[in-house]
């Protein structure tokens, strides 16, 4: 039974996703559970239950998830399946598990994150009769076998489009980010708006002009909303805010563990169960802190950006997970940064 490395399903939690492919293809796969971020519960649950659903045999042993499907000619069968939650992870892996399975599939609160709406135009283009993507309910037919595609553009991650944004917010820089989708950021960009930043909004990018900051709340919800993943960074932003801002996070109940190490560089924070209030304060302090995950360490370094003094920030192998380079980017319009291997003493010298 053909099984990723356990390495890499544990520190990239997209590894997981290959159980669908392997499952509609082979007809069998091992998967170790994935890792990644701790951010909270991510269960794997609405992932076996798709499978279940269309006629996976499926058992947790070990650490791992054994599927496979039974009978001579092992090809999986199209069901009718009602995600719990909109999950984009459950909704990727049935939907790349039932474009093999045999008749239609219907895939009810499926998630609608522009990630799979991206994923069905691919499969489509390899062969795949996929409609929906993009709404509450995705059609799957299955079909026989997919076949290879080239020269397909996978869309700009708005997430990281977003991060730079926001670090020209906290900086008061004016910016061009491209590429980006601006619909993908729809939500993001209306907050920036709200808190005083003009954006120029073309067919290749977006240019951003910071005003005076002003607080603002945000809640986290799937998309369309505002997405969990620029919660962090917006914080940091919300920290030189004049103002309070109210930043509820809906749907990772461990994702506020950025606000211990922003208060350590000056942040006035204060938390009431999934809710942060944040009374921003004229200006941060560099201080070393740590990035608990990937965005927590985003939000570090925008803080570093902006705050007084040298900030250190550790953690880099989360924050790799997301971003290429990303001190080059950000060097490349200005920014005073640079990656070192930094010993502890080092760090209490300059603190």
């Amino acid at each position: 039974m053909l099984s990723p490395p356990y390495e890499l399903v544990n520190s990239l939690r997209a590894s997981f996703f290959s159980i669908g492919p392997l499952l509609g293809r082979l007809g069998q796969a091992k998967v170790p559970l994935p890792g990644g971020c701790r951010i909270g519960a991510r269960p794997v649950v609405e992932h076996i239950r798709g499978l279940k659903a269309l006629g996976a045999l499926v058992s947790v042993e070990h650490g791992s998830v054994n599927a496979a499907v039974p009978g001579a000619q092992p090809r999986l069968k199209a069901a009718p399946i009602i995600l719990d939650c909109p999950s984009v992870g459950a909704t990727e892996t049935v939907l790349m598990a039932a474009v093999l399975a045999s008749g239609t599939t219907t895939i009810e609160n499926a998630a609608q994150e522009p990630e799979v709406q991206d994923l069905a135009q691919l499969l489509n283009a390899m062969g795949a009769e996929i409609t929906g993507a993009g709404g509450p309910v995705i059609t799957v037919k299955g079909v026989e076998r997919l076949h290879g595609v080239r020269n397909y553009s996978v869309i700009p991650d708005r997430i990281e489009a977003g991060t730079f944004l926001i670090a020209a917010a906290i900086t008061g820089s004016a910016m061009r980010v491209e590429p980006v989708i601006p619909e993908h950021l729809n939500a993001v960009l209306q907050k920036l708006r709200d808190c005083g930043c003009r954006l120029d909004i073309d067919d290749t990018g977006i240019s951003i002009t910071p005003g005076q900051l002003q607080a603002v709340d945000i809640t986290t919800q799937p998309f369309p909303g505002f997405p969990t993943d620029l919660q962090a960074p917006f914080m940091a932003l919300m920290t030189v805010a004049q103002g309070t801002s109210v930043i509820t996070e809906k749907i990772y109940e461990n994702r506020l563990q950025h606000i211990a190490e922003l208060q350590r560089m000056g942040a006035s924070i204060r938390v009431e169960g999934s809710t942060a209030i944040v009374e921003g304060v004229p200006q941060l302090s560099g201080a070393p802190v740590i990035g608990s995950d990937l965005r927590a360490s985003a939000a570090m370094v925008l803080a570093g950006l902006s705050a007084k003094g040298v900030t250190h920030v550790s953690g880099l192998s989360h924050l790799d997970r997301g971003y290429d380079n990303i001190e080059r980017k950000l060097s490349s319009v200005g920014a005073d940064i640079e990656r070192q291997e930094i010993k502890f003493t080092d760090i209490k010298k300059s603190s």
